[in-house]
């Protein structure tokens, strides 16, 4: 009997650990004034969607105007449907680094392999296999990276 008691009592306490131990979620976080939306579970726009220590940039969505860490959140949180980023507009502050709060451009973020060109965080490479998802790519510049190597090709239907 004392040793069923022990167990309970180890289970609760490892239960109460593990109700601790989620991450916080946050709705709006704030990087040097810019609100950022979603599901933020950091100060630096990781979210519960992508949360490596290279997730750190939030995308401007080209329909609300509003920054979010990923499509997902978009997709979870907004009332409306996505709308990709032209080429046109690429010259547009439409990235947002989350250790700095440095804006960058679309084409500024997409030329600067990978890394912040203020405070040289490093971006996460396999978001360019998602940005099809935010700026609009012809399909002869679409890429897939594995490891940090990029590879091309056609069929969209390979995402």
């Amino acid at each position: 009997m004392r040793l069923i008691l022990i167990c309970l009592m180890l289970l609760a306490f490892n239960l109460s650990l593990a109700q601790e131990a989620a991450p916080e979620v946050f709705n709006i976080v704030e990087i040097e004034g810019v609100r950022v939306f979603g599901k933020s579970v950091d100060h630096q726009t990781r979210c519960v969607h992508w949360h490596s220590a290279l997730d750190v940039i939030a995308i401007k969505f080209k329909c609300c105007d509003k920054y979010y860490p990923c499509f997902s959140c978009h997709e979870e949180e907004a009332d409306h449907e996505h709308q990709v980023w032209p080429k046109s507009e690429f010259n547009q502050k439409a990235i947002l680094c989350g250790v700095c709060g440095h804006e960058l451009s679309i084409q500024e973020y997409m030329d600067a392999d990978n890394t912040c060109p203020k405070c040289e965080a490093s971006f996460n490479p396999g978001c360019s296999n998602h940005y099809h998802l935010y700026f609009d790519m012809p399909e002869k510049n679409k890429t897939k990276s594995y490891f940090g190597i990029k590879a091309f090709y056609k069929n969209s239907s390979t995402l």
